[in-house]
């Protein structure tokens, strides 16, 4: 028997600011998050600007003093997205059948500060200077297991490292434990704490990143002809999903469904994605045969649209040969033009945005499109909102590696 998996609470950390209502009236008004490195000093860098979780961020509250001392950044993230979304989802805890909710959660790089720091310290002081809880704070499983430590789910986890598909991926896995009976309840999403200096050196080093130090707001510019690469970010986006049975049994509020999932690789190159854009077009159209979804059907399509060449060109030509002539009609952005780039909690952050497009039937803008590429030649609702009814969205995110990755998302009720 299948379940209908429904989403019943949400959660958000990002540059823009902490929660979802936040988070969702700045895209909206098309406000940039993008700001000078502050967290190291990035004076000696090609790329000087990124998307840095804001002053707002408090995870005190989520955790004590004493944990928060034990925990990467981004497990912290995590932490504080996941209080929210439990909190909305009006779960109590621990469950009474904890061994039926699980945690799948997705990160691209885990603790990569610790990481840095624990190499700068082995090499200035020796072996001994290193710290015992390194190893917890750096993997990338312990950010799911935390969560399960924290609301006492002892039902399926999983730590999804996919890079930038991360997110997604950990959704629709999750989505599987439910729709699957295996799971009735499973916290799932994407956390990055990855504004630091090895991963800007590296990825300046790939020549991947925007290097507009002067004009941080107007970096990111998906779609946009004089864009220059991608700007990179950190944050955390988290939901509760369920079974419609668990969740209406107990009269939660469901703020939209997961309808289907679908999850390709190009087999193509290490770091440049199929130009062809077959990949991508597989991913989404498996996600829309999961659903049993005709794509005449989807209003709204959250881009993956990191702002770089090849990723922007090669979407807009996926999109294109599934859509055929209804691809003019569907609304599309990229919400990075706004955020950056959170590699491993993009697709579950932009997930979130489908979903607040679904309930409000407002589209976010891409920013900063302002002389669009002649082979982006598609609806990405140019610096300014829009409002249509929204039914049905699709969220893709693509990854290094040729990693594809989409969800379907269905307006509840």
């Amino acid at each position: 028997m299948q379940h209908k998996v429904v989403i019943t609470g949400m959660g958000m950390v990002t540059c823009l600011a902490t929660g979802v209502a936040a988070n969702w009236e700045a895209v909206t008004a098309g406000r940039s998050g993008i700001g000078p490195i502050t967290l190291f000093d990035a004076s000696r860098f090609a790329t000087r600007i990124a998307g840095e979780v804001k002053a707002d961020f408090d995870p005190v509250g989520h955790v004590s003093q004493k944990e928060l001392r034990r925990m990467d950044r981004f497990q912290q993230f995590a932490l504080v997205a996941a209080g929210e979304a439990m909190q909305e989802s009006g779960l109590t805890w621990p469950p009474e059948h904890p061994y039926r909710w699980g945690v799948v959660l997705g990160s691209g790089m885990g603790g990569l500060e610790t990481i840095e720091n624990a190499v700068a310290s082995c090499i200035s002081k020796g072996p001994r200077s290193i710290h015992p809880l390194v190893i917890p704070k750096a993997v990338i499983n312990l950010g799911a297991a935390m969560l399960s430590i924290k609301y006492g789910f002892k039902g399926p986890n999983m730590g999804i490292v996919n890079a930038c598909t991360s997110g997604t991926s950990a959704i629709g896995e999750a989505f599987r434990f439910v729709r699957e009976g295996r799971a009735d309840v499973v916290l799932t999403g994407g956390s990055e704490a990855v504004v630091t200096k090895l991963s800007v050196s590296a990825f300046n080093a790939l020549r991947a990143l925007s290097t507009r130090n002067d004009e941080p707001e107007k970096a990111s510019r998906p779609f946009d002809r004089d864009r220059d690469g991608f700007v990179i970010s950190e944050g955390a986006g988290i939901l509760v999903l369920e079974s419609e049975e668990h969740a209406i049994q107990r009269g939660a509020e469901i703020h939209g469904v997961i309808a289907g999932y679908g999850a390709t690789d190009d087999a193509y190159h290490f770091v440049m994605p199929d130009p062809d854009g077959e990949g991508a077009y597989w991913a989404m159209r498996y996600a829309l045969e999961d659903a049993a979804v005709d794509p005449s059907l989807i209003e709204y399509i959250n881009a993956h649209g990191t702002s770089t060449d090849l990723n922007d060109k090669m979407e807009t030509l996926a999109i294109k040969k599934l859509f055929n002539r209804a691809a003019q009609k569907v609304s599309i952005s990229s919400t990075k033009s706004m955020t950056g780039h959170m590699i491993g909690a993009a697709g579950a952050v932009e997930a979130i945005f489908s979903v607040m497009a679904l309930k409000t039937g407002v589209i976010p803008p891409t920013i900063n499109l302002d002389n669009p590429d002649p082979e982006c030649d598609l609806d990405y609702t140019p610096n300014k909102a829009a409002s249509r009814e929204v039914r049905w969205a699709l969220s893709n995110s693509f990854a290094f590696g040729g990693q594809n990755a989409s969800l379907v998302l269905q307006r509840h009720g």
